[in-house]
């Protein structure tokens, strides 16, 4: 067999066994040692076993991820989340769907603490849910932006899935997280735009809340002062060359510690769900990192990455057309299997054929994390629809409908990044 036939072996073995629910960075692993092994001799790929976790480990870029995860944590036991949500309910509240949309500002506002769109979703549910159903919010509207707007979580930095990105394509991870930031906040108006059609068509899903002086929303800015501080720092600090990635995410949880003990919240419970909670995903993350970079040497010896990009640059088509293919590759993955898994096997095959097409990098990595958003709320796998629906009761089904016209909303800003790519990468090109 050639090395190309073992790949695409290989590649489907490993989509397989994905579905017996084992670890997926178990399945990479094991894939990439043994599909090394078949062409280059078992001796050497046992030898990755002892060489690929240090190198890969040794690299300081990856201390980013605990740091962050760390900050994450921090800034939920501190009890941001439900400040952040009160000032938007306090400012947003009296319009029909309202309280929908406080939702989607609170989270993308979260976001920019969290990096994680399953703990976005996690943290704004538990605040508004409540809220909402006090004033007899339709469940599927409520659950729909509870859902949609978790996903926020993974595009305004600092983000889980750029940050991987940065790292499997050697990228700048500050020129990826400033790339975010726009389409982020264009994604949450795009969202709250959603809500307001709704709720104008059909007002009893989103009835209007309680309205506040203006003094009060004032006050209730300062909600979200430990945030924007904590944002323009991290952000700031990595735009103006102040700080590298590892240092801002340092940076960051240093901050959203001193935050947390301002609002004296720690105490030994709350610092030792911090450092497990971090210390388990971070574990969870580093073994699917090995496991892709095992996967990645077998990819390599195969050359079925770069064979493929020069297959897909000799077609007489244009490269948007193959842009789409890639879309609808991503939406169907999305649709059955969870985000980080979908990144770590398609980045290594569609990186070389992106850049052969002369696709901007940068472009391509917000372009994905828009992609792995959808994913998390399609059907039949979508990891923010189960969150919401283990935490609510609220049916699936339900949770599904509630989505689908956010999903509109999506496809419409995905058209838009492509026919205007300077919404992304304006920002990056100053750096």
């Amino acid at each position: 067999m050639t090395p190309s036939t073992i790949a695409l072996i290989g590649t489907a073995s490993l989509i397989a066994i994905t579905f017996s629910r084992m670890s997926i960075g178990i399945v990479m692993g094991l894939v990439g040692v043994v599909g090394f092994g078949v062409i280059a001799g078992f001796t050497p790929a046992l030898g990755l076993l002892k060489t690929v976790p240090f190198t890969s480990f040794a690299d300081e870029t990856l201390c980013v991820l605990p740091l962050f995860l760390l900050m994450g944590n921090f800034a939920f036991n501190s009890g941001m989340s439900e400040d952040m949500y009160r000032t938007a309910y306090v400012w947003l509240g009296r319009f029909r769907g309202g309280l929908a949309m406080a939702t989607v500002m609170a989270s993308a506002l979260f976001a920019a603490i969290s990096g994680s769109a399953i703990a976005t979703a996690a943290t704004l549910c538990r605040v508004a849910m409540p809220e909402m159903n006090k004033y007899n919010y339709h469940p599927m509207l409520s659950t729909g932006a509870l859902a949609a707007g978790g996903t926020i979580g993974i595009m305004i930095p600092p983000s889980v899935i750029l940050l991987l990105y940065g790292i499997l394509t050697e990228q700048s991870i500050a020129k990826l997280f400033v790339a975010g930031f726009i389409p982020g906040i264009m994604q949450a108006m795009m969202y709250m735009v959603v809500i307001l059609i709704i709720t104008k068509i059909k007002p009893e899903l989103g009835p209007p809340g309680p309205q506040f002086t203006t003094k009060e929303k004032l006050v209730a800015l300062k909600g979200v002062t430990e945030v924007a501080i904590l944002f323009v720092v991290v952000i700031g600090g990595l735009y103006a060359g102040v700080f590298a990635p590892s240092e801002a995410a340092g940076v960051g949880a240093f901050g959203a510690f001193i935050c947390m003990i301002y609002r004296r919240k720690l105490t030994w419970e709350s610092m030792k769900n911090c450092l497990l909670e971090t210390s388990s995903t971070t574990g969870m993350l580093f073994l699917i990192i090995l496991g892709a970079m095992l996967l990645n040497y077998f990819l390599s010896v195969t050359r079925l990455p770069f064979e493929l990009a020069t297959w897909v640059g000799g077609l007489h088509v244009s490269k948007y057309v193959i842009f789409m293919a890639i879309v609808f590759l991503m939406i169907f993955l999305g649709a059955i299997m969870d985000e980080l898994a979908i990144m770590l096997l398609t980045i290594p095959v569609l990186f070389p054929m992106i850049m052969n097409l002369g696709f901007d990098p940068i472009w391509f990595g917000v372009m994905v994390t828009k992609l792995m958003e959808m994913g998390m709320i399609l059907p039949p796998v979508g990891m923010n629809v189960f969150v919401i629906q283990g935490m609510t009761g609220v049916p699936m089904a339900t949770i599904y409908k509630g989505t689908a016209p956010f999903l509109v909303a999506d496809f419409i800003q995905i058209i838009l990044l492509l026919i205007f790519p300077e919404i992304i990468t304006f920002i990056p090109n100053l750096l």
